[in-house]
């Protein structure tokens, strides 16, 4: 289960932390951004200060192939959230993220605080479950969460590279009309489709990167490579949505190996 969230200023956090009552969100959120910028001379907000407005996955399983959003449009944080966790206790699968351990799992964890939400499976390291002791969700050198950025740097940071830029020498697609810098404007403007749409993209790239590190490390063959490449393109090219569409184009496009 590949997975990727996106994220907007939790502005009522900010209003109780920092006591911003009065303000509007959007001065609430400029006024969080000021404070980290002076606090750390960059305006990336703490982890515990993001809310989660989008979870796309891609879902490997048996002979499924699935891109989607949890939720809908009308779905809050914490519905996220528990169909997040659902899956996980329904499936227990092989978490796979682009930077997962750095920042999206610390901003589940904190915003599953918030809203109490329970996720047993994942805590599991072994009390209850023993074969959890060698393979969980929470140590950094277990399969069970591969994160991707983490591994291929060999845990060391000064050798991390983004998403986009590894896609991109892989011939996918890469980022596709948006940033998680546009995040919050989009938010803003009332488009959560287009987030979920672009966090999609982001899951997809980061899949076939994992399909290309499976092949890397042997788990995948030659021609069960190219099988789960064109499972892939399978899946795209009878996708009705426009951005799934647009994304096989790109990647056709780029002449992908």
């Amino acid at each position: 289960m590949v997975f990727d969230i996106e994220t907007v200023p939790d502005v009522d956090g900010g209003r109780r932390v920092y006591g911003l009552d009065g303000l509007s969100d959007a001065d609430v959120a400029q006024a969080m951004y000021q404070l980290r910028m002076a606090k750390t001379g960059g305006d990336f907000l703490a982890h515990h200060l993001h809310r989660i407005v989008a979870i796309s996955v891609v879902f490997r399983h048996a002979d499924q192939l699935k891109v989607w959003s949890l939720g809908d449009l009308d779905s809050d944080e914490s519905e996220l959230l528990r169909r997040f966790f659902d899956g996980l206790d329904r499936y227990t699968p092989t978490l796979v993220s682009w930077n997962g351990g750095g920042f999206d799992l610390p901003v589940i964890h904190y915003r599953a605080l918030r809203h109490g939400v329970s996720a047993p499976r994942y805590w599991e390291v072994g009390e209850d479950d023993r074969e959890f002791r060698f393979n969980n969700y929470l140590n950094r050198f277990h399969w069970l969460h591969t994160d991707l950025m983490d591994v291929l740097s060999g845990y060391q940071g000064r050798a991390v590279a983004p998403l986009d830029e590894v896609a991109t020498l892989l011939g996918l697609p890469g980022k596709m009309g948006m940033s998680g810098a546009k995040v919050w404007d989009a938010y803003q403007a009332g488009d959560l489709a287009s987030i979920r749409d672009y966090c999609e993209t982001d899951v997809l790239n980061t899949y076939l990167v994992y399909l290309r590190f499976e092949y890397l490390r042997g788990h995948l063959g030659a021609e069960a490579y190219a099988a789960e490449q064109g499972r892939v393109r399978d899946l795209l090219g009878t996708a009705e949505a426009a951005h799934l569409q647009e994304f096989l184009k790109a990647w056709d496009a780029n002449g992908a190996d």
